[in-house]
């Protein structure tokens, strides 16, 4: 369970469907965890930094010198203060109004960005629980916009887990066109069909993301620890690379075969019969 009270806020503010509003806020669902590495002088071993520097004034410069400028044409800048670009902060800086709801699964995923747990603020708990438990038993998701980070966010809001979680969006004119390369359709033979379903079936499980893991940072991980202990790092075997197919239907039958193979190699749990009861001795009258 994830104690929404001690997870940093994105965004606060009011969430409304119809005339009922309710205060919330956002936390990040997710983040990417990976070793990163710091930039140091070869000469010296000193962490470099990366100040803020003038050229023109041939100094660094305090955060407090700073304003923000759009460049229009080469070189020239048209500036904002904080109060002009407030003044133009959209109503879904404060408000997140759930304009429709929709199917989840007519949502395209190439369409979902970042995530982030919605949970009520004081006095929102009851209108939270309401559109929630709504919003699972009709199987709906809400659309709405939210403005963050000087960008006004398409988001769906989706029940999950007793909760709400909203994921942004790209824009339409955000995803690109479909890229697949060659648009030639080469004849595909019905065996070669059916092989590649069964070996699609053979492959099927219940997604369970526990079962991943990122080997390349477990792999620096291990890199780190050795190198802090002093102790020499093992290369990792590569393998080559795979070989293009020149005969599909001989590569799928090798495939299925692997499988099967892989299946029979798996031990089985076999309960042992009970074991039969001695016959007993008669007593001696």
């Amino acid at each position: 369970m994830y104690n929404f009270r001690t997870m940093p806020s994105s965004w606060s503010g009011h969430l409304t469907f119809g005339l009922i509003s309710l205060p919330i806020r956002l936390s990040p669902a997710a983040r990417t965890e990976r070793i990163s590495f710091n930039q140091l002088h070869k000469e010296c071993h000193t962490r470099l930094k990366q100040p803020l520097f003038c050229p023109t004034c041939d100094r660094q410069v305090e955060r407090s010198e700073v304003e923000k400028g759009y460049e229009y044409e080469k070189g020239q800048y048209v500036l904002f203060t904080e109060e002009e670009l407030k003044k133009v902060e959209p109503q879904s800086a404060r408000t997140m109004e759930i304009l429709e709801f929709v199917k989840l699964d007519e949502i395209d995923p190439v369409y979902f960005d970042a995530s982030y747990y919605i949970a009520p603020d004081e006095g929102g708990e009851k209108a939270y629980r309401l559109l929630t438990e709504a919003m699972q038993e009709v199987g709906y998701a809400g659309i709405a916009k939210v403005s963050m980070h000087n960008r006004e966010n398409i988001v769906v809001i989706r029940a999950r887990d007793g909760g709400l979680t909203l994921h942004t969006m790209f824009y339409s004119n955000e995803v690109r066109s479909s890229e697949y390369g060659s648009t030639a359709k080469p004849e595909i033979k019905d065996a070669e069909r059916t092989l590649a379903r069964q070996l699609i079936e053979n492959l099927a499980a219940a997604f369970e993301p526990e079962k991943y893991s990122d080997t390349y940072q477990n792999s620096l991980r291990a890199l780190v620890d050795a190198k802090t202990a002093g102790r020499e790092v093992a290369a990792v075997t590569a393998q080559q690379g795979a070989a293009p197919v020149i005969d599909l239907m001989e590569a799928l039958k090798r495939s299925l075969a692997k499988q099967t193979a892989a299946e029979k190699k798996q031990p089985l749990r076999v309960v042992p019969k009970p074991k039969e009861a001695a016959p007993r001795k008669k007593k001696a009258v």
